[in-house]
């Protein structure tokens, strides 16, 4: 979701990370042509190329259009086929390519967005998708298009909406919280939530007072007793747990937080990379322009209840219903039918 076109490796790339995967072969395909990176026709030998620089490593390569499929779902569509991929990070990858799903005006142009094909397509049942990262070997990750899947859900879902032109998936926060008191760190703050960064990051100096204040020691003597750190969305707020954002290996621990600097206007900025969608399932809803949260059901897991932020009082109050949310759904599912 921090991407918005798709990428693959070009039979003409020769670099480790291209040979290593499987490569398209724009010969092999009768239907596949050469067109400008900005989806306009032209002759082939006038045909541009495109660098694209991501937050580690780049990209060089042509833009093609083609039949491009997702499951059942088909379009004619542009995408860059690469001639050139730097080793790191991509050579490490067991996947192959990108898949681009943010928002259309971070596209090459509405043919290089797969969500805008598909809209006008009528190809989808709904024009959104969702993602359910897993947490475990236990659960397969997963991204659906067209629907809500009710089964990745441990809590109600709430919407908020996409700020900003960057083409991110971009939400306001209200404030950080630690053990659910507000810590007046961010006034009017803003998150891009993004499936491709590993970690959670933040503006330099504002992430250097949030590792001060959560004080994960190196030698894990504090895990046990490190607090919860959330962040005030669309009036709730939104718990990580040490677990979801310490990296704890044997007795080393360290904050799963990186500086990331972005220059106005797209920053500053916030990201909610992996460790933040393990814990919740989001939906992209590019019509509404709007992002859905909800906690992610895990296997195995009790899931934490949603809070709702009180900002007379400061912190979070606990929901008033003490049914969670899998249980209505389950005694609902239960319940007999009446007719009408």
């Amino acid at each position: 979701t921090g991407s918005g076109n798709l990428i693959v490796p070009g039979s003409d790339c020769n670099t480790p990370a291209c040979t290593s995967h499987r490569r398209f072969n724009m010969k092999a395909s009768s239907t596949a042509r050469r067109v400008n990176c900005d989806g306009q026709e032209v002759d082939a030998d006038l045909a541009d190329e495109i660098t694209i620089t991501f937050g580690t490593g780049q990209i060089s390569g042509i833009c093609v259009k083609d039949q491009i499929c997702v499951g059942s779902a088909c379009s004619q569509g542009g995408f860059i086929s690469s001639l050139d991929e730097t080793s790191q990070p991509f050579a490490a990858f067991t996947f192959d390519g990108v898949l681009g799903l943010a928002l259309p005006s971070m596209a090459q142009s509405s043919e290089f967005s797969m969500m805008s094909r598909m809209q006008a397509g009528s190809s989808l049942r709904q024009a959104l998708f969702s993602v359910f990262l897993s947490d475990s070997s236990e659960e397969t990750s997963e991204v659906t298009f067209g629907a809500v899947k009710q089964e990745h859900m441990a809590s109600e879902m709430f919407w908020v909406d996409v700020t900003g032109t960057s083409g991110y998936w971009e939400v306001r926060i209200s404030d950080i919280t630690i053990d659910s008191k507000a810590q007046l760190l961010c006034e009017d703050c803003r998150v891009a939530v993004d499936t491709g960064t590993s970690q959670l990051a933040g503006p330099s100096a504002l992430m250097s007072s949030l590792r001060s204040r959560v004080d994960v020691k190196p030698d894990c003597s504090n895990y046990h007793s490190l607090p919860q750190l959330g962040f005030i969305i669309g009036g709730r707020i939104l718990n990580l747990a040490p677990a979801d954002y310490v990296d704890k290996m044997g007795q080393t621990c360290s904050i799963s937080m990186m500086d990331l600097d972005v220059p106005p206007p797209a920053g500053p900025l916030f990201i909610f990379g992996i460790p933040f969608l393990q814990k919740y399932y989001t939906v992209y809803d590019p019509i509404a322009s709007r992002v859905g949260f909800a906690v992610a059901n895990h296997k195995g897991r009790t899931p934490e209840a949603l809070l709702t932020f009180n900002p007379d009082l400061a912190s979070a109050v606990a929901p008033t219903k003490p049914a969670s949310f899998l249980s209505t759904l389950r005694a609902n599912a239960r319940a007999p039918l009446t007719a009408r």
